[in-house]
């Protein structure tokens, strides 16, 4: 089984990965389409020549991979894909081949977070719009894509993810809670750029809190991304 996870930035995406990547059946990849997107838009993002360099830049190439043998011939291989890689130019065909899931976050949450890092986000740097096209398109192909809330995973780890697993069909497995601290060697070259926090933890946090207070600049932003959350969230298992 593939299974390949779809969010945008700063939405549980690594923690999720790690806890994939803890089971001992199953194989990981980190944000493959990561140096396509930035060699078909020109983006400068942090370490922008290491990531480059560190994956092809060929996005037909990254799609036919995905679907090609598993890493250490494991029966299930998690894909960590961010939404707003898949631009003009990114193959989409090969999303059929495999099992669609969605992560989401609240637009606040995400921005709050995304702008620690990189200063002014805009709606096409935090994957919104594209993760409501992205299950469409699914739905479309006569998919039912699973959608989880990295809140309620965040709320109750355990069951949360034990939902997750019956719902795509994947054993449930106690591996999943907790990871070694300090990474995980398939962490993209881009790692120590944004996984800092993750990289301290064995373990998903605590409850979130109360949202956010975002930036007056960034309000329309928000404003903008709400619409597509609350259209996904009403989709959440």
């Amino acid at each position: 089984m593939r299974i390949a996870m779809w969010s945008g930035p700063r939405n549980l995406s690594t923690a999720m990965m790690y806890a994939f990547g803890n089971r001992s059946d199953c194989a990981v990849v980190d944000e493959p389409f990561y140096a396509a997107y930035l060699a078909l838009t020109g983006l400068q993002h942090p370490m922008r020549e290491e990531i480059l360099d560190s994956q092809s830049q060929d996005a037909g190439d990254v799609a036919q991979a995905l679907l090609g043998p598993v890493p250490a011939a494991k029966p299930y291989f998690y894909q960590k894909h961010m939404t707003q890689h898949m631009i003009a130019g990114v193959p989409r065909d090969w999303m059929r081949e495999v099992t669609n899931v969605f992560l989401i976050r609240h637009p606040a949450r995400v921005i709050a977070s995304y702008a620690q890092k990189r200063e002014n986000p805009t709606l096409e740097d935090i994957g919104f719009r594209q993760q409501a096209e992205l299950f469409d398109l699914c739905r479309s192909w006569g998919q039912t894509p699973v959608v989880v809330d990295s809140h309620d995973i965040r709320a109750d780890p355990a069951g949360k993810l034990e939902q997750l697993c019956e719902a795509i069909d994947l054993p449930p497995s106690p591996r999943m809670l907790s990871w070694p601290k300090g990474g995980h060697s398939e962490d993209g070259v881009w790692a120590p750029v944004w996984y800092g926090a993750v990289w301290n933890s064995s373990g998903f946090s605590g409850p979130e809190g109360d949202l956010p207070t975002v930036p007056e600049q960034l309000q329309p932003v928000l404003a903008t991304a709400m619409p597509y959350y609350e259209a996904m969230k009403a989709q959440k298992i």
